[in-house]
């Protein structure tokens, strides 16, 4: 009776014990969750954020492969030039820049050089075209116009027949030839607007595209968005650069108001949300100058807020 009563005990207490230390794994005493994974931020360079080297332009100067790696090491993958002298591409043959920069795991894309008003010539087309084609880019754009040649609707005239032409020998040799505006192509000028009623009337649009200086078209008045409504998939380039005010219209090229992109009051989402529309396959960041001499610092600030705001 003895040994049947301890047995019933020992039962008792070890029935009770389990189920003691059932509550308490279930309440008390969880086993810890595991340890969420740690989210790897994306390689900027997946991005396809672009550098017009204007930007730089000073330290392209004094030191072309030092710059170079600080763009790459903020996450920019693809590049304008802005320097074309004697065949040469910042003092480089095509082929040795070309390597220069693929070797940092960046690409070129586009190069400005200009075309100016007086002095082109096919022969100078060709031999220009022929060094962009050994550089391997798909763009050329003309930059600027020079004052002279701004002054008649038939200067502009001008003008846009021969960049036909150009467009034309760069087709010949792969490469889409481009218009990068500034503000004044929106001046009123004998009753037109240059750029609607000249440039994208009478360039062929085969043979030249718009790279639309964002910053420019706003402070002269435009809106972006509606321009790619009506002139759709002529915008293949966008230049990225922003304001930190808004004002009234003007046309004169003298201004120190250039933000780093997100930073002043450009409504990036709604333009890059329009994209399709417009046509756009690249698009670069510029900023002409900086109010403290920093244009790397307003590249990373460039940079950070394309990744990770307007961007994703």
């Amino acid at each position: 009776m003895k040994t049947a009563q301890s047995r019933r005990d020992f039962i008792r207490v070890s029935a009770a014990g389990a189920l003691g230390a059932f509550a308490l794994s279930q309440y008390g005493f969880k086993a810890p969750a595991p340890a969420p994974e740690k989210v790897v931020p994306p390689d900027p360079k997946t991005y396809g954020v672009g550098l017009q080297l204007y930007t730089i332009r000073d330290a392209m100067q004094t030191d072309v492969t030092g710059s170079l790696k600080k763009v790459s090491d903020m996450g920019f993958k693809n590049l304008e030039l802005a320097s074309y002298v004697d065949g040469k591409f910042y003092g480089y043959t095509p082929e040795d820049f070309k390597k220069l920069v693929n070797d940092m795991g960046m690409d070129i894309i586009s190069s400005h050089t200009e075309v100016e008003a007086k002095g082109i010539t096919l022969d100078n087309a060709r031999k220009m075209a022929e060094d962009h084609a050994k550089l391997g880019v798909k763009y050329c754009v003309q930059p600027w116009v020079v004052e002279e040649a701004r002054k008649t609707l038939d200067s502009y005239k001008r003008l846009i027949a021969e960049w036909n032409k150009v467009g034309k020998i760069m087709k010949e040799h792969g490469i889409q030839f481009a218009y990068h505006n500034h503000n004044f192509e929106f001046q009123p000028l004998q009753g037109k607007i240059p750029y609607y009623e000249i440039y994208l009337v009478e360039l062929d649009k085969d043979l030249v595209t718009m790279e639309l200086d964002l910053f420019w078209a706003i402070k002269a008045g435009q809106n972006p968005v509606e321009m790619f409504n009506k002139y759709p998939g002529r915008f293949q380039l966008f230049h990225m650069k922003d304001m930190y005010t808004q004002e009234a219209p003007f046309y004169k090229t003298e201004t120190t108001d250039f933000a780093p992109v997100g930073a002043g009051l450009i409504n990036f989402s709604e333009i890059l949300a329009a994209k399709v529309t417009a046509g756009m396959k690249y698009f670069f960041v510029e900023q002409d100058s900086t109010k403290d001499g920093k244009p790397f610092d307003a590249i990373q600030t460039s940079i950070t807020n394309l990744t990770t705001k307007l961007l994703v």
